[in-house]
């Protein structure tokens, strides 16, 4: 429908709106990151070339409201080592996070973010752990031609180049992923300078018939850091009934 911690260290609850370090130790990686606030989970996975604290205004408005966030540095990106040269480890990450959470979690994936995930549901015991997912501004129904030049113009291509293309080669095992996700899906996306189009639309609601979209005024691709309380509001006016009683 359209609308207009590493996982052996136990969870302390600390105190509600108050920031808690989290790290994982992966293979190659140590991922760092941080928790806040109580209640159902967010796990909020940022865009290629940012990191974890572009969420801040978003989990900020979701806590407000009664949830629970955490998000990560991505590997190569912010406090977290490690190399971002192609989608499977990235995808891994996203698992080993959900791995650490408890069940029941919402996903929420700008761009990169948004294409590991999608990459990591394709476990079925990772999917179970998933009660929805939260495309921002990306889809997995990628036309390469298109990705290329819309980087390009933004200046973004360079340091991510590896990544890019590895990510555009699998678009094919992506869009096989999405038709077999059995999972409600929003996608947000921005109406000024937006990387989706129509057209990216409408094959997302064929692959996903239970996707809901919605378009934020004045935003474009990395619409976290440009419209944060709108994507919030939009997040949890449509996710909220996918949380599993508490």
């Amino acid at each position: 429908m359209i609308d207009p911690i590493d996982p052996g260290v136990p969870i302390d609850p600390g105190v509600p709106g108050v920031p808690r370090a989290r790290w994982m130790a992966r293979p190659d990686a140590v991922l760092r990151g941080e928790e806040v606030g109580a209640g159902p989970t967010y796990l909020l996975l940022h865009a290629g070339g940012e990191r974890r604290k572009v969420w801040a205004p978003v989990s900020e408005a979701l806590v407000g409201a009664g949830f629970r966030c955490v998000a990560f540095d991505q590997r190569g990106h912010g406090d977290s080592d490690g190399r971002a040269r192609a989608l499977s480890p990235c995808a891994e990450d996203v698992a080993a996070m959900l791995r650490a959470e408890p069940p029941g979690c919402v996903v929420v994936g700008a761009s990169l973010g948004g294409l590991a995930a999608v990459a990591a549901l394709a476990d079925p015991a990772t999917r179970a752990r998933v009660a929805g997912l939260v495309l921002v501004d990306v889809v997995p129904c990628l036309d390469p031609s298109r990705v290329r030049r819309f980087l390009a113009a933004g200046g973004l291509t360079g340091a991510y180049a590896l990544l890019v293309e590895d990510i555009l080669g699998q678009v094919p095992q992506l869009r096989r992923i999405t038709a077999e996700l059995d999972l409600p899906v929003l996608l947000v996306h921005g109406d000024t300078g937006s990387s989706v189009t129509a057209e990216d639309i409408d094959q997302l609601l064929c692959l996903a018939p239970r996707t809901t979209v919605r378009s934020v005024r004045g935003a474009g691709h990395l619409i976290a850091r440009e419209q944060p309380a709108a994507l919030a509001r939009n997040i949890i006016a449509v996710t909220t009934a996918w949380h599993a009683p508490q």
